[in-house]
C-alpha cells in the first residue's frame, strides 16, 4: 500500500504484453506496413549484437524523419531516425516511479526489462486506462 492507502500498481500489472520488432537496416515503408498490420505506433529494434543495445521507432520519429524531413519512407531506413538506446523500466517498478520517469526525460512509453529481456511496454495511456488509480 501507498501512503495514501491505494494499492501499489507495478509496471508489470499495465504492461501491453505484445511486443512488435523490425531489424534497423528496414526501411521506414517497411516499419509503416508492420505498424499498420500490428494497429500498433511504435516497434522496437532489433539488437545487432548482444553487446548492443534495443532501439525504438514510434510514429512521431516517422513524422519527423520522413513527412517533416520531406523524405521518401523507401528510401529512409529504420536506424537513420529511431531512438536508441532506449529507457527501460523493470516490470517490478511502482508505476508512480514509472510515470516520474517518463516525465522527467520527456518519453511517452517505456519498454519493460524483466532479467535482461524485454517482455513488455507501458505507455501514458496505459497508466491512465489500467491502473484503476482513476
Amino acid at each position: 500500500m501507498t501512503a495514501t492507502g491505494l494499492p501499489i500498481v507495478r509496471a508489470k500489472d499495465i504492461m501491453d504484453t505484445a511486443i512488435h520488432y523490425i531489424d534497423g537496416i528496414a526501411t521506414v515503408k517497411e516499419a509503416a506496413e508492420v505498424m499498420r498490420k500490428e494497429k500498433v505506433t511504435t516497434l522496437i529494434v532489433q539488437k545487432r549484437t548482444v553487446d548492443d543495445a534495443w532501439g525504438l521507432i514510434a510514429a512521431q520519429d516517422m513524422i519527423r524523419g520522413v513527412i517533416i524531413a520531406d523524405k521518401k519512407a523507401e528510401i529512409v531506413h529504420v536506424y537513420e531516425i529511431m531512438s536508441k538506446p532506449i529507457i527501460t523500466v523493470t516490470s517490478e517498478m511502482d508505476i508512480r516511479y514509472v510515470a516520474q520517469l517518463m516525465n522527467r526525460v520527456g518519453i511517452s512509453r517505456a519498454p519493460v526489462e524483466d532479467c535482461g529481456e524485454l517482455v513488455g511496454i507501458v505507455s501514458h495511456a496505459d497508466l491512465i486506462l489500467k491502473s484503476k488509480l482513476f
